[in-house]
């Protein structure tokens, strides 16, 4: 079974920084696309960032500049560095990644159970 396990949250005081991760673990024979979405207390769940198995990246406009997404297809793990943090980005950040668990099966996809992010002084 294929799993994701985020890892890197917690508190940081407005403009600091973190650095978010993801891996994928269990039966992987292939990732494509690994995506970042968050969900604030009482919104929806929105996309924050994707890169591409080959390495391109798509930013929500509210992070341009500030985030950057990353992958390590070695390690099967996508990374988050957030800089200059606002109380508004504080959220449950969530990985969600395409993955074939072997060269048999279709293309699946998996979320991960989240990590909080708290942005406070």
């Amino acid at each position: 079974q294929v799993q994701l396990v985020e890892s890197g949250g917690g508190l940081v005081q407005p403009g600091g920084s973190l650095r978010l991760s993801c891996a994928a673990s269990g039966s992987i024979f292939l990732i494509n696309a690994m995506h970042w979405y968050r969900q604030a207390a009482g919104k929806q769940r929105e996309l924050v960032a994707t890169t591409t198995s080959g390495g391109s990246t798509n930013y929500a406009d509210s992070v341009k500049g500030r985030f950057t997404i990353s992958r390590d297809n070695a390690k099967n793990t996508v990374y988050l560095q957030m800089n200059s943090l606002k109380p508004e980005d504080a959220a449950v950040y969530y990985c969600y990644a395409q993955i074939r668990p072997t060269w048999r099966d279709p293309w699946r996809f998996y979320w991960g159970q989240g990590t909080q992010v708290t942005v406070s002084s």
